[in-house]
């Protein structure tokens, strides 16, 4: 999104998980706990946002209690980034570590760890957001985890929602013959044709070296039969022409576009292009002009061992998207029961969080993640720079390490989010604040939802740093994507303070792998897999890398910790 610019101004963070398709089992757990004021009453997203800067250049506005504050906080205080709610990046790094390999680090995205859980965040009672902010002490001193969570009102009903054109971009090349690939594809897509309403339409758009269009839009009805036949007779040919596939899919939403319904595009590949234009920025000049006229965006599922993870992630930021990752079936029906219904629909394009911390009370802060998110400062308020979209049901998770002043308490933080109405284009804002207060509970005694937050983003944290000791004697650590075994790391991050000092720093207050296992397990409950899926993969990473050193918050300096 470019590089982040800081300056004055005042604004938010946010989130987004999942809503059920009527008739689909539910996938990841859903957690309890809410966001509270110091007080311990339910803190809804009602704080006035800042005005804009007057001629001046200074900035006024108020708090809840209607006191008037005239807060703009200096350079280095402020956070902003576009909404993402993509989950691919934790998906592909369970099945790497199930095959016994580390995922590569550049692969490892927090915000997708964490918005991989969802949080039962409290809903507006109309369209736009509520927004949500709460956090607790670390186990390093003067560190503290904030959680900032975004919500939408979700829909009544399945039927509530107009109904939906999908026109499905389905990858044949020869590298999907490998299992798990486009046999996957097959079975996702009979999934979906068998759990969308009868008034949804699906089109067919098959690639490989070429691309064809081998159904078109079809209204499903009494014609579900129609579109299982065109699934089932889809083999792997060729080579890999995403170029093709994408231009040929969007010229067929576009001229199959139906007033009234909701059209998507839906990519199902590894994303391992090797034929013509094999670049995010290139593949997605061809179609820019009739994404931006038509509103159609890109909902990208990737597969396979060996996937094309950082071209799927620009395609679906290029293309106002997400994006997840299937590895079995029981992610597919997931993916297809409650991921795809809630995206097909949106209850805010270009959505922006910016947070804007207290210099009074915060000596340091530290976004975990959203790194290929940032928005520069000034721009929050630009409506033609690009945000994120989202839709109804969905909660966004952001995390922030924050070490505050020594004695110091009062306000900590204001977050908000800006977003335009995906109809009008006109633009909206909401925020809340965050005290000291707030803060004082230890992390591991908070409610479920902080805990599950911190898990996945200190599991993440840990495997970005590329750790390779050894668990035990004879227990070498694999490096990624080699299978060649080692015990000396290269430093896989660094972080930058406002003097421009770097050095590597992991998240302050990081437990051991095999703590946040054991935490992991200690959260699932129930018919709740998604937390033991994640202490699993927890421990596989343990025994790949032998766990990971002290936490670390970084040194004297004051501001925001950059990573890079």
């Amino acid at each position: 999104m470019g590089t982040r610019k800081i300056r004055q101004g005042l604004l938010a963070v946010v989130m987004a998980g999942g809503v059920l398709l009527t008739g689909c089992s539910s996938g990841a757990g859903q957690n309890t706990d809410r966001a509270v004021d110091g007080s311990g009453k339910e803190r809804r997203g009602t704080a006035p946002m800042p005005a804009p800067p007057a001629p001046d250049g200074r900035r006024e506005g108020s708090q809840q209690d209607g006191k008037e504050r005239d807060f703009a906080p200096p350079a280095d205080y402020l956070s902003t980034f576009a909404l993402d709610v993509d989950t691919a990046s934790y998906g592909f790094a369970r099945r790497t570590l199930a095959e016994g390999r580390l995922p590569d680090p550049a692969t490892v995205r927090p915000e997708e760890f964490v918005n991989s859980f969802r949080q039962d965040y409290p809903r507006p009672e109309g369209d736009g957001f509520s927004v949500n902010v709460d956090g607790a002490r670390t186990d390093e001193d003067g560190w503290s985890l904030m959680r900032v969570g975004l919500a939408t009102r979700a829909d009544g009903s399945d039927g509530e929602r107009p109904p939906a054109a999908l026109t499905f971009v389905i990858d044949v090349s020869g590298s999907m013959a490998e299992p798990g690939r486009l046999d996957l594809v097959k079975e996702s897509l009979g999934i979906m044709t068998d759990k969308l309403r009868d008034d949804d339409s699906i089109a067919l758009v098959t690639f490989s070296d070429s691309a064809e269009t081998v159904l078109p839009m079809t209204r499903l009805g009494d014609h579900r039969g129609t579109v299982h036949s065109a699934i089932d007779a889809m083999e792997p040919t060729q080579s890999t022409n995403l170029e093709a596939g994408i231009r040929t899919g969007y010229d067929t939403a576009v001229s199959s576009r139906r007033d009234g319904s909701t059209n998507r595009v839906v990519l199902l590949s590894d994303a391992l292009a090797n034929t013509g234009e094999t670049s995010a920025d290139g593949i997605l000049e061809r179609i820019s002009d009739a994404r931006r006229e038509h509103g159609i965006t890109l909902f990208g599922v990737g597969v396979g061992s060996d996937y094309g993870d950082a071209l799927m992630e620009r395609l679906a930021d290029k293309g106002d998207g997400h994006t997840t990752y299937v590895s079995d079936s029981e992610e597919a029906r997931k993916v297809f029961c409650e991921q795809l219904p809630a995206n097909i629909e949106l209850r805010a394009r270009d959505a922006k969080a910016q947070v804007a911390f207290d210099p009074q009370t915060v000596k340091q802060f530290r976004l975990i993640g959203y790194e290929n998110r940032e928005v520069a400062d000034d721009d929050f308020r630009d409506d033609s720079v690009d945000g994120g979209e989202v839709g109804p049901g969905h909660t966004v998770t952001a995390l922030y390490a924050v070490r505050m002043r020594p004695g110091a308490s009062g306000h900590v933080a204001t977050a908000g989010v800006r977003w335009l109405d995906p109809d009008s284009r006109d633009p909206h804002e909401e925020s809340n604040e965050i005290e000291s207060g707030d803060l004082d509970g230890g992390l591991w005694d908070a409610g479920r939802g902080l805990r599950t937050a911190a898990v996945a983003a200190y599991f993440a944290d840990a495997l970005r740093q590329g750790t390779y000791a050894q668990s035990e004697p004879g227990d070498p650590a694999v490096r990624p994507g080699t299978g060649t075994t080692g015990n000396a790391p290269d430093p896989m991050s660094t972080s930058t303070t406002s003097s421009g000092s770097t050095g590597w720093q992991p998240l302050p207050g990081a437990p051991s792998l095999a703590d946040l296992a054991r935490s992991a397990e200690e959260l699932s409950s129930g018919d709740d897999t998604s937390l033991r899926d994640l202490a699993t993969a927890v421990r596989q990473a343990d025994r790949l890398t032998g766990g990971y050193g002290d936490g670390g918050g970084g040194g004297e300096d004051e501001g925001e910790i950059r990573t890079g």
